[in-house]
């Protein structure tokens, strides 16, 4: 087995033994914290790394990496840099306040499929008064352009706006997925005068998804549905970016960057220490690397511990 197949098979071991079963989230405020019970034994980090003028920096070693919890020092015992296949869902807003932006929405979706990799698994969503699969049932995701393009140019803009919903059907349908790493990419206003589920409870399921949330903002000047400030709390609790691109060029730059995005980042894992439950736990990971002067992080910032109430 080579290096890259025997990181790999850790991460998957990893993340499918230990975080996949027993990881819990619990909604504090507005921080973005875990719950991890007592039989979890890695904490795993979805780490992007770039200079600050904002271009990615790949091709780092474990050695570049420090990570601090509460500030001591951990171990890091899982580390994967490569470009690893991702479970990805794309919520397209297609009411009717964002018909004027159609053809630019799927022209930018479109781009980010292509510049995906190739073994993605990909769905689509598109959602108005009620959400809706893209997708011809029974097939849950798909790595075909030609099929996803479709997907995306289902159904006429038309109604009202159940973003809540739309965002707790895109995490449940990532959980079916058989990628290791989950993202989501909600396209929208920000609105939502439709759904069934409440902001909170929404807010509730993405504190409690191990998924990253990428969101791009679309408004027109007037609109009275824009909550450009949700778009960046989904974004901000999930590890992800917002973006709010102010014509059709800059949303296909942003589709392109949150494509480059989701490839360059680095998978970081430690076990935590045992202790007193409830409390926050704050994360800090620290890139250090010759010929850089600076690096950024960006990665989920604390969780909360908790060693009573454990899944069998």
């Amino acid at each position: 087995m080579n290096r890259r197949s025997a990181i790999r098979s850790l991460l998957v071991a990893g993340a499918a033994s230990c975080v996949g079963r027993a990881l819990r989230a619990v909604p504090l405020g507005d921080s973005p914290d875990f719950v991890i019970h007592s039989d979890v034994r890695l904490v795993l980090l979805d780490v992007s790394v770039k200079h600050p003028g904002d271009g990615w920096v790949t091709g780092l070693s474990k050695g570049s990496f420090t990570v601090f919890e509460d500030g001591a020092r951990q171990d890091i015992t899982v580390f994967a840099d490569n470009d690893i296949p991702v479970t990805v869902g794309l919520l397209v807003d297609n009411s009717r306040s964002m018909a004027p932006k159609r053809s630019e929405v799927l022209s930018a979706s479109t781009t980010f499929i292509e510049e995906s990799n190739p073994k993605d698994e990909i769905f689509v969503l598109n959602f108005n008064d009620t959400v809706k699969r893209g997708l011809p049932e029974p097939l849950l995701f798909s790595d075909d352009v030609h099929q996803l393009r479709a997907a995306l140019a289902r159904g006429t803009p038309d109604g009202r706006t159940a973003l809540n919903d739309a965002v707790i059907e895109g995490l449940q349908q990532l959980g079916q997925g058989r990628r290791d790493k989950k993202t989501l990419i909600v396209i929208s206003d920000g609105g939502d005068n439709a759904s069934r589920n409440n902001r909170r409870n929404m807010l509730e399921d993405v504190a409690s998804s191990l998924s990253t949330i990428y969101t791009i903002g679309l408004f027109n000047a007037g609109d009275a549905d824009q909550d450009p400030a949700i778009l960046k709390k989904l974004a901000r609790i999930s590890g992800g970016l917002a973006y709010f691109p102010d014509d059709a060029a800059d949303m296909t730059a942003a589709c392109r960057n949150i494509a480059k995005d989701i490839r360059t980042r680095y998978t970081i894992g430690y076990a935590p220490r045992t202790g007193r439950e409830g409390l926050l736990r704050r994360i800090r990971v620290r890139v250090t690397a010759p010929g850089h002067e600076t690096l950024i992080a960006r990665t989920r910032l604390s969780y909360r511990y908790e060693a009573s109430n454990q899944n069998p």
